[in-house]
């Protein structure tokens, strides 16, 4: 730990380079979801899934072909290891299904595709239906979910904080979403309701990350008016850094164990919060600041008297005069 023991790394000179590099992500990630669709899993997009579980090793187009038959572009993915030949099933909702025993008779019906192909003999581990009326609820109340808990991180910053220090927080957010979003598409990850849960609790640690530092900016600020914002940022992003990168390794580390131990079930929720914990450390450290450095040098004037706490800027004009007219 002596590496971040009186830290000095000069991490306002990358601003540049880091937000060059974030955009490129987040374009390719754009461009792969306007090439692909966003990819919504069965609790958003309804339908049937099914995992099951050969007594032989079978390949993934037989079972494509032998789900032909049933309409729609059926989704067949290998599931766990290679060795257990299981596989992953997904159809589309099919328009106008009615919810109830019509979904259930889908799932029936991709059971009996299977054994009249020829595939070797199967079992069911797992079965989901989801309707479209329910789909659509969990849509819309996921997008509902991220928006008020942005607009709620926006109000509380721009109250406990100045604006640009609130635009820089809020910027840092949002670009650990898009991220996340972009290395989700990269990797072929579908967008469900655990997903949307690791999404939500992302942006709260990345908002907890960046207040830590901008309190300390706040303080420095106090006792250095003279020197310039990009200065005090990079100072009190140094002297957080241990704390940073050793809350970040401890939550990286147990998330990866749930990703690595966690089985099927919860594996994209712990690759959505490794990719955040990640994205979330960074952002704090290079993007926010940045934001916020950016903002207030736009404003016209000194940087540093756009950033110091307006109170004690306006005792300082009465403090000259007031040494000006004792000499």
């Amino acid at each position: 730990m002596e590496i971040f023991h009186n830290a000095n790394y000069d991490f306002i000179r990358w601003r540049w380079h880091a937000i060059t590099l974030s955009l490129l992500v987040v374009i390719a990630g754009a461009v792969l979801m306007m090439m692909r669709g966003l990819p919504l899993g069965i609790d958003f997009s309804g339908g049937t899934s099914l995992v099951v579980r050969f007594s032989q090793p079978v390949t993934l187009d037989k079972v494509r072909d032998a789900m032909a038959p049933l309409g729609g572009e059926a989704v067949v993915q290998q599931f766990g290891d290679a060795s257990e030949n299981r596989l992953l099933i997904r159809l589309p909702q099919q328009e106008g299904v009615e919810e109830g025993t019509a979904l259930e008779q889908g799932s029936q019906r991709a059971e009996q595709a299977l054994k009249s192909a020829g595939l070797p003999s199967f079992e069911v581990d797992s079965r989901e239906i989801v309707g479209p009326v329910i789909g659509a609820d969990l849509q819309r109340r996921g997008i509902y979910a991220v928006l008020t808990s942005l607009a709620a991180i926006t109000i509380y910053i721009g109250f406990r904080f100045r604006f640009s220090f609130a635009v820089g927080a809020i910027v840092a957010t949002l670009h650990d979403v898009l991220v996340t979003l972009a290395f989700l598409m990269f990797f072929g990850y579908d967008i469900s309701l655990n997903v949307v849960a690791a999404i939500l609790t992302i942006t709260g640690y990345s908002v907890n990350d960046t207040i830590v530092i901008f309190d300390r900016v706040r303080e420095n600020l106090r006792s250095r008016r003279r020197d310039p914002l990009s200065q005090i940022v990079n100072q009190s992003v140094n002297q957080t850094l241990g704390r940073t990168i050793i809350t970040a390794g401890t939550t990286f580390l147990s998330v990866l164990a749930l990703y690595l131990f966690g089985g099927e079930a919860l594996e994209g929720f712990a690759f959505t919060m490794l990719v955040g914990v990640i994205s979330g450390t960074y952002s704090t450290v290079f993007i926010a600041s940045a934001i916020a450095i950016i903002l207030s040098q736009q404003k016209g004037g000194r940087p540093q008297a756009a950033a110091a706490p307006s109170g004690e800027a306006s005792e300082r004009p009465g403090r000259k005069q007031r040494r000006a007219r004792a000499s």
